[in-house]
C-alpha cells in the first residue's frame, strides 16, 4: 500500500509537473482489471497493462476496464394481442483483453449502440407474442437477445454474458383483468368440482334405493311364494282330511280368516276409523259425506 501510495504521488507530481514545462516524459499509474490506450501525436501507441507506466512523448488517450459491467434497459412495447407492457432488461457484459482496441475506438458510446439493439430484438420478438405467451416465453426472449448482442458486439471488442428479461408489466387495469379472468376460471372449476360430487352423490344414492327396492322386491315375492306354498298345502291337507270338501270350499274359508285378521289389524290401531257400508252406490256417496263432514 505505501508502495502504490509512493507511485500515485510521483505520478501526479510528474504529471502536472513535467507536462506543464513542456515535457513529454512522465509515468502513470494503471489499476487493476483496467488497460490504458497510449497515443502519441494523437496516433495510438500501444496498450498498457495495470502497473507504473512510462511515457516518452507518449500520453493516456484513455482506459478500457475489464470488469464485468451492467446495462439496465427499461422500454414500452406492444404485444400480439395489443397490449403495450413495459420490459425490463439487463445486459450483462464485458470487454475483451484482446480486443481492447476495437473497444475503444470504433464505438463512441457502446451503452448507446447496445442499447439500440435491444430494442430492436425484444420489440420484434414480443409484437409476434401475446401477453400470456410473453410471460411464458421470457426465457426464450433472452437467449434470442443474448445470441443476437453477442453476435454483433463481439465486432466490438464486448463479449455478453448475461441478457436477462427481468419484468413483463402491463398496465393496472389489464393486470386487475387478468385477476379477474383467473379468479372466474376458479371459480367455475370449483362450482363444476361441486356440481361434479353432488351428482356423484344422488347417483350413489339412486343406485342404493333402487338396490333397496330390488331387494325389497326381492323378499316380497319369495314371501307371497311361501304363502302360496303355505295355501296349497294347507287346501291340501284339509281336502284329503275332511271328505267331501272342494277346493273352493277350503279357499272360501282361507279367505274370510284373512277378512277376521284384517279386521284384527286394523282394530289394533286406536288412531284408525272404519266405516262399514252397505253394497250400495248411494249408501257409498251418503257415508262419504258423513265421514268428511266428521271430522
Amino acid at each position: 500500500y505505501n508502495l502504490y501510495k509512493q507511485f500515485y504521488i510521483l505520478n501526479n507530481f510528474l504529471s502536472i509537473n513535467l507536462l506543464n514545462s513542456n515535457n513529454m516524459s512522465c509515468f502513470e499509474i494503471v489499476s487493476t482489471s483496467e488497460v490504458a490506450v497510449i497515443e502519441s501525436f494523437g496516433k495510438f501507441s500501444r496498450l498498457a497493462e495495470a502497473g507504473c507506466v512510462c511515457f516518452c512523448c507518449e500520453y493516456t488517450a484513455g482506459r478500457v476496464t475489464l470488469r464485468i459491467q451492467e446495462l439496465k434497459v427499461n422500454l414500452e412495447t406492444k404485444t400480439k394481442d395489443n397490449v403495450f407492457v413495459n420490459v425490463n432488461i439487463s445486459v450483462q457484459y464485458q470487454a475483451i483483453r484482446e480486443k481492447v482496441y476495437s473497444a475503444f475506438y470504433i464505438l463512441s458510446n457502446h451503452e448507446e449502440q447496445m442499447r439500440a439493439y435491444v430494442y430492436d430484438v425484444v420489440r420484434s420478438s414480443l409484437c409476434n407474442l401475446t401477453l400470456d405467451q410473453s410471460y411464458e416465453g421470457k426465457e426464450e426472449i433472452s437467449q434470442a437477445l443474448k445470441v443476437h448482442l453477442q453476435e454483433i458486439m463481439s465486432t466490438y471488442g464486448y463479449t455478453i454474458l448475461n441478457a436477462l428479461v427481468t419484468d413483463i408489466t402491463p398496465p393496472n387495469r389489464v393486470r386487475e383483468a387478468m385477476n379477474e379472468i383467473n379468479a372466474s376460471k376458479r371459480l367455475k372449476e370449483a362450482a363444476y368440482q361441486r356440481a361434479e360430487g353432488e351428482k356423484i352423490v344422488k347417483v350413489k344414492r339412486a343406485e342404493a334405493e333402487a338396490e333397496s327396492m330390488y331387494l325389497s322386491g326381492v323378499g316380497v315375492a319369495r314371501q307371497r311364494k311361501a304363502i302360496m306354498d303355505g295355501l296349497r298345502v294347507s287346501i291340501v291337507d284339509f281336502s284329503q282330511g275332511i271328505s267331501g270338501t272342494t277346493a273352493k270350499d277350503v279357499t272360501d274359508l282361507l279367505t274370510l280368516n284373512q277378512y277376521f285378521d284384517t279386521l284384527q289389524e286394523i282394530g289394533s290401531h286406536p288412531s284408525t276409523k272404519v266405516i262399514f257400508l252397505a253394497n250400495d252406490h248411494q249408501n257409498i256417496r251418503d257415508g262419504i259425506l258423513q265421514a268428511n263432514a266428521a271430522r
